[in-house]
């Protein structure tokens, strides 16, 4: 039994699709889908249930997966020790971020804790919320920079890691302005207004999983038909700076356009949505380097 078996068994889980689970990996479908085969021979038993349109753990899947994601967890922590005992521990800090935060939060946030991250080779993967999520999983990185809301699930959230608040943001209604610099889109709760387009999140982003998270929360409804979807945020602002819809967009982003005035508040303040920014890193102890920077970040 290999290690990248239980690192592609980790994959198929999350992604639930054979040709997302192989690209994450970086090998072909074919050869990914044989060493799934190969895994659940050595198990003795089905661990995925190949349905037409999805990819599901089976009862025993369910049951390997707790004992898959400690078998790696205690694999790589071994490793880690085994280098810094050896004096050959890796003096970069591997974070990843989500695509918003990299493009803002993450630049600042790392000169102010300078010359504590300056001491490090950094290597930052940006990347959608459930692209980071499953970095984490696989032990890739050390440590995340998200946003967070109480209302949200993340599988992140879990005993099996921790997180340090580091920041505030806002994700606020956007819309271009009209020739009176009033919101071009006019967002209200009344679901019989007319209905306004939509610039969303992807099912892969942590922003619109807040999102739902806390409109369910609050009770709030919007008479909003979709426009564009797209997993990034910098992509939505575009698209609301040209006029194309309404998009909730981190104020970390657009600051900057709606000081210029080419984005408005279209919610007059009213559907805005407070998240944190968190660092999550493993529970279980990683490098000597992660471990000093994540010191530096808690005191």
């Amino acid at each position: 039994m290999e290690l990248d078996w239980l690192d592609d068994f980790m994959a198929l889980a999350a992604s639930k699709s054979f040709s997302r689970a192989a690209e994450v990996r970086h090998i072909t479908q074919p050869a990914f889908s044989r060493r799934i085969q190969m895994l659940e021979t050595w198990v003795g038993t089905p661990l995925f249930l190949r349905l037409p349109r999805q990819i599901t753990l089976t009862s025993a899947g369910e049951k390997f997966k707790p004992c898959a994601e400690a078998l790696i967890a205690d694999l790589r922590k071994a490793r880690v020790d085994a280098r810094d005992a050896a004096g050959r521990g890796d003096k970069t800090l591997s974070i990843a971020s989500t695509h918003a935060l990299s493009f803002t939060f993450f630049p600042r946030w790392l000169r102010e804790q300078a010359p504590k991250a300056l001491l490090y080779t950094i290597n930052l993967r940006s990347d959608s919320m459930q692209a980071c999520e499953e970095l984490m999983l696989r032990g890739e990185v050390s440590f995340l920079l998200c946003h967070h809301h109480a209302e949200a699930d993340s599988k992140l959230n879990t005993r099996q890691f921790r997180q340090q608040h580091v920041g505030e943001d806002m994700l606020i209604p956007v819309s271009a302005p009209d020739s009176s610099g009033s919101p071009r889109w006019q967002l209200k709760t009344d679901v019989s207004a007319p209905a306004l387009p939509h610039l969303s999140y992807a099912p892969q982003s942590g922003l619109g999983r807040i999102l739902t998270a806390d409109w369910k929360s609050r009770g709030l409804s919007f008479n909003l038909v979709p426009a564009m979807t797209a997993s990034g945020a910098t992509a939505l602002l575009t698209m609301a700076e040209d006029g194309c819809g309404i998009a909730w967009l981190p104020r970390s982003l657009v600051i900057e356009s709606l000081a210029a005035g080419t984005l408005v508040d279209a919610g007059h303040g009213q559907f805005n949505t407070p998240v944190q920014i968190i660092l999550c890193r493993p529970a279980a102890r990683q490098s000597q380097t992660a471990e000093i920077f994540w010191s530096s970040i808690t005191a």
